[in-house]
């Protein structure tokens, strides 16, 4: 073989093996960076959720003063969708085809991310810890999708069951979201009230554009329900809890881990959403274990001015913690494969929320996907502290 012939045998396999600076790069990375992607409402009815985006760029830029992950910084890309599942949709695709994304992270909503998961599943793009507690993300289980939110279907299970078993109320309603958010709670109320041989008094649709809840607490009156559980956003919550005070209507009110940021709730109710029951994903805000301390430092030093501590904020952390571990599991050699891979060997991972568990992908098997499945209750007190109820529950 001539020397021309040897120069292509070894450039070719340069090429194959990955050796040196010609080797084929992954979408979305470089030598020096990985560049994830997420949407986030900063504006529009669910603006309160906001901050879980502004979170998670926080904590990148602890970890790139830290150095990185192996060697790469994370380019970080957030947009604000409005909480409009057609703005996410646009918004993915221009940052996907023009940027190139290697992975998306976070991403508030249900109906949102249904409207992007097909996309990027069918172009094999990962994407860790959807923000809402969907069946769609793991029913049917997808390889590049990694749920990490405990399902809200199992939420409302937990929160039914303190509402029977340890309060002893008998007649249960649920004033609900009218979209796969909130009917995912429906669910998992009727499920648990079946097994306790009960059934709903009363279940009522809120639409995003209601602004007046008489008829919807009139409705819930009627039932004469003695709990009522609230699946749908802060500012709804407020509403109907405000209403009810108005019309004489007082029930226990429980909620979803959506409304479980009580500084805010109690500032914005005025007080009212004092004695609420919320289910819990993460680590309280005063929480003095060393990650919270790490993370609240880095708040400290880059957040922006005006910007507050709580748990949407650093639920941006929380739910994107696995992301980060699997990207350092998988070493220099970045590629998708290799990542998802990676994935599928974190067991026992505890950051912030509850324990993380993966496994390798079946379609047949629905854990497989489904990280964390714990969730514990409190209760809000005067000046929005916070009572513990439980420890860290599963249904």
């Amino acid at each position: 073989m001539g020397k021309r012939g040897i120069l292509v045998l070894v450039v070719f396999f340069i090429m194959v093996l990955g050796f040196g600076s010609v080797a084929m790069a992954e979408e979305g990375v470089t030598d020096k960076t990985i560049h994830i992607g997420q949407w986030g409402p900063q504006t529009g009815p669910a603006a309160p959720w906001g901050a879980v985006a502004r979170g998670t760029g926080i904590y990148f830029k602890m970890i790139n003063e830290e150095g990185g992950i192996h060697g790469r910084k994370i380019a970080y890309h957030m947009f604000d969708d409005g909480y409009n599942p057609a703005k996410t949709k646009a918004g993915v695709k221009e940052l996907q085809e023009n940027i190139g994304m290697f992975a998306w992270a976070g991403g508030v909503g249900t109906a949102p991310g249904l409207a992007v998961k097909d996309y990027l599943m069918e172009r094999k793009i990962p994407w860790v810890g959807p923000l809402a507690g969907s069946l769609h993300w793991i029913s049917p289980p997808q390889k590049y999708l990694f749920a990490v939110y405990p399902l809200y279907y199992n939420e409302a299970k937990v929160l039914t069951r303190y509402a029977v078993k340890n309060l002893g109320k008998k007649r249960i309603a649920i004033a609900y979201q009218n979209d796969d958010y909130g009917k995912n709670g429906v669910s998992g109320v009727e499920a648990e009230l079946a097994n306790q041989g009960l059934e709903l008094v009363a279940k009522v649709p809120v639409e995003l554009t209601d602004t007046d809840m008489k008829p919807h607490i009139m409705q819930l009156r009627k039932s004469k329900a003695d709990a009522v559980l609230l699946w749908m956003g802060p500012v709804h919550a407020v509403r109907t809890v405000g209403t009810g005070a108005a019309m004489k209507f007082g029930p226990q009110w429980m909620s979803t881990s959506t409304c479980s940021d009580f500084p805010l709730m109690y500032k914005i109710s005025k007080g009212l959403w004092k004695g609420v029951i919320v289910g819990n994903f993460s680590e309280l805000p005063d929480s003095q274990s060393p990650l919270m301390l790490k993370y609240k430092k880095a708040f400290d030093k880059y957040a922006a001015k005006g910007e507050r501590w709580g748990v949407f904020l650093y639920a941006g952390i929380g739910f994107v913690e696995p992301l980060v571990e699997g990207l350092k599991r998988t070493g220099r050699n970045l590629t998708r494969e290799r990542f998802v891979s990676a994935m599928e060997g974190i067991r026992d991972f505890k950051g912030i929320l509850g324990q993380i568990n993966y496994g390798k992908y079946d379609p047949k098997y629905v854990f497989t996907r489904q990280g964390q499945t714990e969730v514990f209750l409190t209760r809000c007190l005067e000046g929005a502290k916070a009572e513990r109820l439980t420890v860290w529950m599963e249904p």
